[in-house]
């Protein structure tokens, strides 16, 4: 009986947050390919018969937010170019929230010295991010 209660008082341990991670990657990748995929077959029913012109460049200078705005409006009204884009989108937060998750993996350990190298990664993909976007 007493080797019941010591089961029942078990912590969440580091084999669970690497079993969680492991999920997210796995089943991020494959939501962000099915998105990606469905938008894909979306885009082709609808534009599959027009020629492209590809002597003119049209350059879209907008900010992340005029994007982020534009893609949400185009995939909830099943624009297929829109549900591509929230494919490549969830591709590219699959391993930002890995970074996330580790990062409170390792606040719960308490080993601030990984703690600070995962905020240093935080800080580069969120300056990466908008020097990508800012001209």
């Amino acid at each position: 009986m007493e080797k019941s209660n010591m089961v029942q008082e078990e912590k969440f341990g580091e084999k669970d947050f690497q079993t969680i991670i492991g999920n997210l990657l796995r089943y991020g990748v494959w939501i962000s390919l099915s998105v990606a995929f469905i938008g894909g077959i979306v885009y082709l029913l609808n534009h599959g018969t027009q020629i492209e012109d590809y002597s003119v460049f049209k350059e879209n200078d907008r900010n992340i937010f005029e994007v982020i705005a534009a893609v949400y409006n185009g995939a909830i009204t099943g624009d297929g170019a829109s549900l591509i884009f929230t494919g490549i989108i969830l591709l590219f937060l699959t391993p930002v929230l890995r970074v996330l998750l580790s990062l409170f993996s390792f606040l719960l350990e308490k080993d601030y010295l990984y703690v600070g190298i995962t905020l240093i990664v935080i800080a580069i993909i969120i300056i990466s991010i908008s020097f990508g976007f800012s001209h």
